[in-house]
């Protein structure tokens, strides 16, 4: 769930630039037009600056709302200076206002134009740890060490802070735990804290929408117009897009509905106030950017929509749905998207990119998209599950939900994707919000899983992949 759509994310600072290269000049050149815009407050000659990519995640309407009612208030900028380029690619600038001081990521796309164009709260440049992160990895057995090995690089950063790693291999399973629940609080995350689940999110709701596929209620054909109030089905844009088409990223909808962030109360915190009405607002008049069906573009919006829609057939909220079909079953009791009171202090503080505390994400109608929260002992259990479906209503549900139903481009069933790695092919799925990341990928042929919760949104994915590679050497 990792958006350019979010303007104040926070990103840590990379390594400085040492030299100027064209590149960078040509970057430097479209900032100081973007700087001489934003001082005269033209929002829509910044947006003509900006390139396909960025136009089709956010509506003009949308940037000017974001410009207007986020950053224009903060006044001139009175001094910016380059601070890195990275990759020949990235630049980052610290801009000076009269009350505050902020960063801004820019790079181009191939035509020059804005790909990249991100405010965020300035942090000062921190170097990795250089004391070793306290660990509970017993470092006795061969997959200890492996699983060390790779965790290392990634607790070892400046901006991470906790993290809980689960390994099923060939029957057995090992947990690890590294860092911390609380930066300075020695306490470090077992199998029952809570973590953000992000994106992981929606392969449940890919297991509910087979459930009731199973079970008559629904058809992976059916149109979404029928389950859609008239005036919202009236849209021809929604005529062909199918509930399948909604679960594996082919319904042709944006990644996120263009009113979401102008209605966001908090940028920290951008989907909780998204709510039912705001999405039928949208849908009434929203356009597909491409034909349903035909190609995959990631869609929170759509698993959203989804779960939406989940609830109107059953009747019931989603988190109702997920503990009553999915959890309770599997003895998942501490995953959800509420905690109680009793749980809270379980639930670990998360970090932004800056390896500073943030607010964790609250959802409203997106909630099916990314809004779960759950703990290394249940994910095992739903890993287990998913491994080795049952033969009850829900195994035959996660089973359905591994089917492949897209192939061009990306390998995907509904919701869970197929990666390849050292030519092994796991299902999985990744996710992370803007403090939190998460991973998990299984082989059932090889009996083998591995899921990595951080409270940190520094990226899992090559910690998750480079332990699989090691497992499997």
């Amino acid at each position: 769930m990792k958006s350019s759509l979010s303007f104040f994310f926070l990103f840590i600072l990379l390594t400085m630039a040492k030299a100027q290269s064209r590149q960078q000049q040509k970057v430097d050149s479209v900032f100081q037009q973007v700087k001489k815009y934003f001082n005269q407050k033209n929002a829509d000659a910044i947006y003509n600056m900006a390139g396909d990519a960025f136009q089709k995640e956010l509506s003009i309407d949308a940037f000017n709302g974001v410009a207007t009612n986020q950053l224009f208030p903060l006044g001139e900028i009175k001094e910016a200076t380059l601070i890195s380029f990275v990759n020949n690619n990235v630049a980052t600038y610290k801009l000076k206002f009269d009350a505050i001081t902020l960063q801004l990521l820019m790079s181009l796309d191939k035509k020059g134009k804005l790909e990249l164009f991100l405010f965020q709260q300035y942090q000062e440049p921190v170097s990795d740890k250089t004391a070793l992160v306290p660990s509970n990895n017993p470092l006795k057995t061969s997959t200890d060490r492996k699983v060390d090995s790779v965790a290392r690089k990634y607790i070892q950063k400046a901006n991470t802070v906790g993290l809980c790693i689960g390994v099923i291999d060939n029957g057995a399973i090992s947990t690890y735990g590294y860092g911390e629940t609380i930066k300075g609080n020695s306490k470090i995350p077992n199998g029952d804290v809570f973590f953000e689940l992000g994106s992981i999110t929606k392969t449940f709701t890919a297991i509910l929408l087979a459930y009731y596929v199973n079970e008559g209620k629904v058809s992976l054909r059916d149109p979404i117009r029928k389950y859609l109030p008239d005036s919202v089905a009236a849209n021809p844009q929604l005529a062909s897009i199918t509930l399948q088409e909604l679960c594996n990223h082919t319904s042709g909808l944006e990644r996120l509905p263009d009113n979401l962030i102008p209605h966001a109360t908090d940028p920290l915190n951008p989907y909780k106030d998204y709510t039912k009405e705001l999405l039928y607002d949208y849908l009434k008049t929203c356009k597909v950017k491409t034909q349903p069906g035909t190609q995959y573009a990631y869609s929170n919006l759509g698993a959203g929509l989804l779960g939406s829609i989940l609830e109107t057939i059953s009747q019931k909220p989603y988190e109702e749905m997920v503990k009553e079909i999915i959890c309770k079953p599997l003895g998942m009791y501490s995953t959800g998207q509420f905690l109680n009171p009793l749980a809270m202090p379980r639930f670990v503080q998360v970090y932004n990119a800056g390896g500073m505390p943030t607010p964790p994400w609250d959802f409203d109608v997106l909630a099916p998209c990314g809004a779960l929260r759950s703990t290394l002992n249940d994910m095992l259990l739903y890993a287990k599950a998913n491994m080795h479906p049952g033969n009850d209503k829900l195994g035959k549900g996660i089973e359905l939900s591994h089917h492949i139903t897209f192939t061009k481009d990306v390998k995907i069933g509904l919701a869970w994707h197929i990666i390849t790695v050292n030519g092994v092919d796991y299902i999985f799925h990744n996710g992370g919000t803007n403090g939190s990341s998460s991973f998990m990928a299984f082989n059932t042929a090889k009996n083998i899983a591995v899921i990595v919760l951080s409270n940190a949104v520094e990226s899992t994915d090559e910690l998750g992949t480079g332990i699989l590679k090691k497992l499997v050497d």
